[in-house]
This record gives C-alpha cells, structure tokens and sequence, in this order.
C-alpha cells in the first residue's frame, strides 16, 4: 500500500508523464489501496480542487509573476545589467560582477530563478563575450546569479512553502534578504578570485566615464525605489504578500509604460503568460494536495517521524541528510513541485526535532539553488545554455565553480541561524 503508489509517481515522471498528473494519479492510487473504498477517493476529488485553489494567500503567486513578466517585458533588467557593468567594468572580471549585481536586484522584481537565467542570458552573454570573456566564467555568473533570486523577495518558491506549512509568508520573504545578500557578496568575490587565478577568463578591462555612469543610475532609480517599496512593505507588515504583489506588479507595468517600453500587446502577453504559469502552479499544487491526502491516510511522515526519533540519532545528522537529499532531488525536478512533494515528509520531521520552520526554509531554497545548476539536469543550466548558445558542459564548469560561494553560504546559516532568523524577529 505505501510502496505501488510511490512507484508508480517515480515511474510516471520518469517517463514524462506532467508532475501535476502523476501526483494526483498516484495519490488517487494510495488513497484507494489505503481505504479499499472508490467513493473516498471521488468524494476527495470533488473537495480538493475548489478547496486547494480557494485560499487568499495563494493569489499572491500570479500577482509575483505578473510583477516578473512586467519587468522582464520592460526591459528593467537591461538597465540594471547597463549600470552596473559602467559601474564594475574598471575591475578584473567586472562584468561578470555586474551579472551577478544585475540578477540579484532583477530578482528582487521577478521572484523567478528561470526567468532571471533567461533575460539575463540574453542581455549579459553578447557582452561579456564581445569583452573576451570565456563561456565557462559568463555563463557561471549568470546560472549562479539566476538562483539568488530564490532568496530574495519576491521569491515564488517561498511562498509555496509558506502556503504548503502554514508558515508566515512575509517572514519567510524578508528571511531571504541577508542571505542572499551574502551569497552574493560571496559569489562576487569567487568570481574575482577565479580571473586573479586564471586570467585568460576575463582578459579585459574598461573605463567608462564619469556622466555615463552616474546617467545609468538616473534611468534605474524607479527600478530601485520599486525594489525598495516592496521590502519595506514587506518588513513593516502595512500590507500582506499579497497586496504587495499587486502593487508591485502595478509600480511595474506603470514604469514600463511612462519610460514608452511596455507596449500594450507586451501588457496583453505578459497577462497571459501568468495566467499560463498560474495556472501550471496551481495544477501542481492540486496534485500535490491529492498526493498529500494519501500521505496522511497511510501515516507514513508519522512513521518516518517515529523511527527517526527512536534512531536516537543526533539532530543534526538528520538535517544533513535531508539537506543531501533535497540537493539529489533538485538536480532532477523544479523547485516548486520538489517542495511540494517533499515538505510533506521532512517538515513534520523537522519541526519534530525543534528546528525553526523559517530557518529550514532559507536552507530548502539554498538547497534548491545549487540543484538547479549541478549536473546531471540543472534546469537553470539548461536554460543559459539553450538561450545563450554555450555548450551544455561548459555551463556545468563554470557553475560548479562558482557554486561554492552558495555552499559556504549554506554552512554559514547552519552554523548562525540567526543569519535568516534575525531580520524576520524584529518584525512587527
């Protein structure tokens, strides 16, 4: 009863099969081997679908994507991207910094790692190769940048793991400010190291002048004061994730529009395309709801729970060994269906050993991030390499490199919680 309909959800997406489809079949599977009744598992599919999409907090994931589509469609992050290179490109590797720059505050208007990797691939790649600098250090820089925006709010993934264990959304956003500024700085420095050691990787440098620089900053400041808006907004609770959604998806269409960048057909294509995403989410999040039902009828987080405990292991010992599978399990599947699927099982578990919801949720997102780049799959990798025309292993090297500022990033949350744990207690 507890192994077919596990099987059958590895087998399904193995072969393809869409995940929202095989968490719901294989569910309906469980739930039928688990009661031996059909008309439990029909009465469960006619209550799951209005009763999982009918929840306010959950509106606050089109009203992000929206906010994403707008900024990509406004071209916000090739002024981001222009600023900071007239700003960097005077330091060894210094494009590659502003990458990083640039994708760390895009993400703070897109919540996306996906969307990030590919407009920033398309608008860093052509120049950091018309400068001489090797595929392998490029597109690291933007693979590694890309997943800072899974940390720093607007971050989707964290709102789907605050909606999947009723943990506070807002909180669980301005958890992810620090670190991700961390990583950042961290991935700064990698990459300057990287071009100290080998040279050949980012071989020139140039001076921009002095008006052009200070012009750049004059054409990003309402990106800036959009980015500013939402976290303190954010932080001091006036408004909920929700409505900091919508304004900043409002702030973000208005801005592409007054600066004559966001054409009304752009407008009408970023609409669709959240609903087209929206509802992708929310058709996972009904599999994994089904999914969810069979979990709780077969009692298997409870048992897993109780054969850890008597294991009699050391706390900590259990969390790297959740955090080595959530890293095996990312490099295969994308972040919103792994925490999904995932959360079902290690957060009773963790909650269990008295860790704090909000700090394991910093270190799932970090997990997810190193996935997301790490062979053998690495969607973020696989979309720098399809939309900036590097090979696939070039990617690879140049990610797996830089990946260590994110590693040490990890650590240093394992060894001072307080480093997403601060911010969020001093909330009102």
């Amino acid at each position: 009863m507890v192994a077919l309909p596990l099987l059958v959800l590895v087998v399904a997406l193995v072969f393809g099969v869409p995940i929202a489809v095989a968490l719901a079949g294989s569910g309906m599977l469980g739930i039928y081997l688990v009661t031996g009744d059909a008309s439990k598992v029909m009465g469960i599919l006619s209550l799951a679908p209005f009763s999982t999409v009918a929840d306010y907090a959950l509106t606050t994931i089109p009203m992000f994507i929206l906010m994403a589509f707008f900024s990509a469609s406004s071209g916000l992050a090739r002024d981001l991207y222009a600023a900071a290179s007239n700003w960097c490109s005077h330091i060894k590797g210094g494009l590659a910094i502003a990458t990083v720059f640039a994708c760390g505050i895009f993400g703070a208007m897109s919540g996306a790692s996906t969307a990030a990797a590919s407009v920033m691939s398309k608008i860093a790649m052509p120049e950091m190769r018309r400068h001489g600098y090797s595929d392998e250090l490029a597109a690291g820089a933007i693979g590694i940048g890309a997943t800072l925006d899974i940390l720093i709010p607007p971050s989707i993934a964290m709102v789907i793991y605050g909606i999947a264990t009723q943990t506070s959304i807002g909180k669980l956003l301005i958890a992810g400010v620090v670190p991700g500024i961390i990583a950042g700085i961290l991935l700064a420095v990698m990459v300057y190291l990287w071009v100290v050691i080998s040279p050949k990787h980012a071989p020139s440098t140039y001076r921009v002048s002095a008006q052009e620089r200070w012009a750049s900053l004059v054409r990003i400041w309402p990106s800036l004061l959009l980015i500013l808006l939402v976290l303190v907004l954010l932080y001091t609770g006036v408004a909920t994730p929700t409505e900091v959604g919508a304004l900043g998806a409002l702030l973000a269409g208005v801005i592409g529009a007054v600066f004559g960048r966001l054409t009304f057909a752009e407008a009408i294509d970023a609409v669709k395309s959240t609903i087209r995403t929206s509802a992708m989410i929310f058709l996972i999040l009904l599999g994994a709801t089904i999914f969810g039902y069979y979990m709780a009828l077969s009692r298997i987080p409870q048992e897993v729970v109780t054969a850890v405990i008597a294991m009699e292991l050391n706390r900590w010992v259990v969390v790297i060994g959740i955090v080595v599978a959530y890293f095996v399990i990312s490099m295969f599947m994308d972040e919103i269906p792994l925490l999904l699927l995932t959360l079902q099982l290690t957060f009773p578990l963790i909650t269990s050993l008295d860790f704090d919801p909000i700090w394991f949720g910093v270190i799932s997102m970090m997990m997810v991030a190193m996935g997301l780049v790490f062979p053998p799959v690495g969607l973020v990798a696989f979309i720098v390499s399809a939309t900036a025309g590097v090979d696939l292993m070039k990617v690879y090297k140049g990610t797996s490199i830089l990946m260590l500022s994110i590693v040490i990033t990890t650590v240093l949350l394992m060894i001072f919680p307080q480093i997403a744990l601060w911010l969020p207690a001093t909330m009102r």
